[in-house]
């Protein structure tokens, strides 16, 4: 009955567990679904400078023939020089500097030591000198029009009458005082210098530039412009098979797309759209999902790992969809690369190449030029995957930067003389979105540490870290167990070159093998590898207790291991380093012993698992191989040869590799690399 319970119970969770799964996937549809912008998709791609290789292609219905962005330009240029610059006149200043005038003159003349009799004159020439300077119109010059010309005109606003004058009959200040120094000369009674000195102060702007009128005048003319020319009448050829797609056939196409979109926009039914795009998106998701049933088991049945994978993926959706809504500049701001970045530290290349396919193939729907942006960002995606296809350090986060840029910038160089035939025609401003995508990209790097704690993965930044012997369990066990620290880096070292040879993850081998050992630490003396005096402290023990301490490393491994929080695919390693072999020396000098007692086996066996994974199964061989090295008194070839096809005969006789997908040519692979780094190891010739 308990049994009938516990089976029940396992039943209940694994159909529980599939409720789940399906729910994050349809979940994920549906949110990606509602995120992306409800567009028809225009059914031709076309670009400047290629051949139209469909049919004919007749207008279904009329259309305007839309400017291209440097016609529109030319246009808007061309308006805005009909635009006068509005000035305001202030005539209060007129009277204010008249005033002013008169008050220093006043005080100035006392010390001028001119005779009074002339004072009249000199005021009288001054008011006149103002009066015409005021009259005509005091200006500061706009720098922004006299870039055109050194003179222009403008419309000067008294009371909301305008009139319309040029520069040139205005004054400046410096225009002024020139005038003034002219006109002075024909008063042969005045004093030039003084009144010069009087009149350079009193000359102010009472005509001032209103900015915010002209602006509101330039926008009003901009926004009268027609961004049409011409009419494309409803059966009339728009373009036709062979023709090479010219300025005036790529603005017809062009313009005929546009006019498509908006009409799917307006007059079509957006539950079809919707429809359309969820049928589309369910496609993808699917094959994701199929990718994972027939390729990653262990990633299908772990709903914990697809969530992450769903949430990657439609978080890089919503962001394109959020990025069309806001319309940003240029949609290759982006960083796409980001996603197989992750998902190749997180799982592997395979994965990683798989998925970003898959985003990019939804992308391409609601993208300009999906041809163009399809190329660009595949192969750039490719490229940031095997350029971190074996992470050893951070820097090749840098490295992997530069590898993508530089492929953005091929890429868009070919396209671009593709497009233009022409080099000198390359916008290289338009090359600025692929740098910040790329420099966007390095957020992966924070990203996947945030990913690893909220769903509990070890990703190869993890096992990096966990690798560096300065580590605090690696470094205890290097001062407590020397002898064990040391048995570790050679199998670390045999095992990394082993699981390269044969496809593997050499990082997570390497740190599995640092760590398989940490149990020994608890009482390191009762392991050969840490006896140095002489003393055996097995020889005041039982057999049986003996047998017991040896095995309790891989427990007492395992706790400590949690204990510093080591992940979970590290303690795999500890678990299953020795399987469920025996600890065959004092389970053989029991039955030598004691041939009279019964031997229950179970106390000279370990409690397994054994190995499942290639990872695991190489782990074990390596430290059989090894520690049973280190028991050859003349190393030789023919020694270490006959050791290494003993251990690994031993190991797959007591079945303890069945379950770890490790082929018998892999085997043999492994094997000999174990013979030829071990020769190395004890420099032994090798006869030729």
């Amino acid at each position: 009955m308990a049994k009938f319970s516990v089976s029940r119970q396992k039943a209940l969770l694994r159909k529980y567990a599939v409720g789940v799964k399906f729910l994050m996937i349809l979940s994920s549809v549906c949110l990606i679904v509602l995120c992306l912008p409800r567009q028809a998709k225009f059914r031709y791609e076309f670009e400047k400078g290629r051949i139209w290789s469909q049919k004919d292609l007749v207008a279904p219905y009329s259309f305007a023939i839309l400017k291209s962005p440097q016609q529109i330009e030319a246009d808007q240029e061309e308006a805005l020089k009909s635009v006068f610059p509005i000035y305001q006149l202030d005539a209060a200043v007129e009277q204010q500097q008249m005033e002013g005038f008169k008050s220093d003159f006043d005080i100035k003349w006392a010390n001028s030591g001119i005779s009074e009799k002339l004072k009249n004159v000199h005021l009288k020439a001054g008011q006149a000198l103002l009066k015409h300077v005021y009259e005509t119109g005091l200006l500061t010059l706009n720098a922004k029009y006299l870039r055109h010309s050194e003179n222009y005109g403008i419309t000067i606003v008294n009371h909301n009458v305008a009139v319309e004058k040029n520069t040139t009959g205005l004054y400046t200040k410096e225009k002024a005082l020139a005038y003034c120094n002219a006109e002075l000369n024909r008063y042969s009674l005045v004093d030039k210098a003084f009144m010069l000195d009087v009149l350079q102060n009193r000359l102010q702007n009472n005509l001032n530039y209103d900015d915010k009128l002209t602006r509101k005048l330039e926008n009003d003319v901009l926004e009268n412009l027609s961004t049409t020319r011409g009419v494309v009448q409803k059966g009339e050829l728009i373009v036709t098979k062979g023709t090479v797609i010219n300025d005036e056939v790529y603005q017809r196409l062009q313009s005929y797309k546009q006019s498509f979109e908006d009409n799917a926009q307006t007059n079509g039914d957006h539950k079809l759209v919707l429809l359309g795009q969820f049928l589309l998106v369910c496609i993808v998701v699917l094959l994701l999902v199929v990718f994972l049933r027939l390729f990653r088991k262990d990633i299908y049945y772990d709903n914990r790992l697809v969530g992450l994978i769903l949430l990657v993926i439609t978080a890089m959706l919503a962001t394109l969809s959020w990025a069309i809504y806001v319309q940003i500049p240029n949609l290759y701001y982006i960083p796409y690369c980001i996603v197989p970045i992750i998902i190749r530290i997180l799982f592997d290349t395979r994965l990683a190449l798989n998925i970003h396919l898959l985003v990019i193939l939804i992308a391409g729907f609601f993208v300009p030029n999906s041809f163009e942006f399809a190329y660009y960002e595949i192969t750039a995606g490719m490229v940031s995957i095997y350029s971190i296809k074996n992470l050893l350090r951070r820097g090749q986060f840098l490295t992997s930067a530069v590898i993508i840029t530089l492929n953005y910038f091929v890429a868009f160089v070919g396209i671009s003389l593709i497009r233009e035939g022409n080099i000198n025609s390359i916008e290289w401003g338009e090359f600025l979105p692929f740098i910040v995508s790329v420099m966007l990209t390095l957020l992966a790097y924070p990203l996947i540490y945030a990913f690893e704690k909220a769903f509990r993965i070890t990703s190869d930044l993890t096992l990096i870290e966990l690798t560096n012997t300065n580590a605090p369990l690696l470094r205890e066990m290097a001062f407590k167990a020397p002898g064990t620290f040391q048995h570790s880096l050679q199998v670390a070292n045999l095992a990394e070159n082993a699981i390269y040879a044969i496809g593997g993850n050499a990082l997570l081998v390497r740190a599995g093998a640092l760590y398989h050992d940490i149990g020994k630490m608890e009482n390191p003396l009762y392991f050969i590898e840490n006896q140095s005096s002489g003393f055996n402290p097995h020889d005041k023990l039982s057999y049986e207790e003996s047998a017991q301490i040896i095995i309790r490393h891989v427990r007492t491994g395992v706790e400590m291991a949690r204990k510093a929080n080591l992940p979970e695919t590290i303690i795999n390693f500890i678990r299953t380093h020795h399987g469920n072999t025996r600890v065959d020396y004092f389970y053989q000098s029991f039955l030598k012993n004691f041939p009279e007692k019964f031997v229950d086996e179970n106390t000279f066996r370990y409690p397994g698992p054994i190995p499942f994974s290639k990872e695991t199964g190489v782990l074990m061989m390596a430290d059989s191989v090894e520690a049973a090295s280190r028991s050859l008194r003349e190393p030789d070839a023919q020694s270490i040869n006959d050791l290494v096809d003993r251990i690994v005969s031993y190991k797959l006789n007591q079945n303890q590799l069945k379950d770890s997908d490790i082929t018998l040519k892999d085997i043999e692979t492994i094997k000999s690399i174990f013979k030829r780094m071990l020769m190395s190891i004890y420099h032994v010739r090798i006869d030729y």
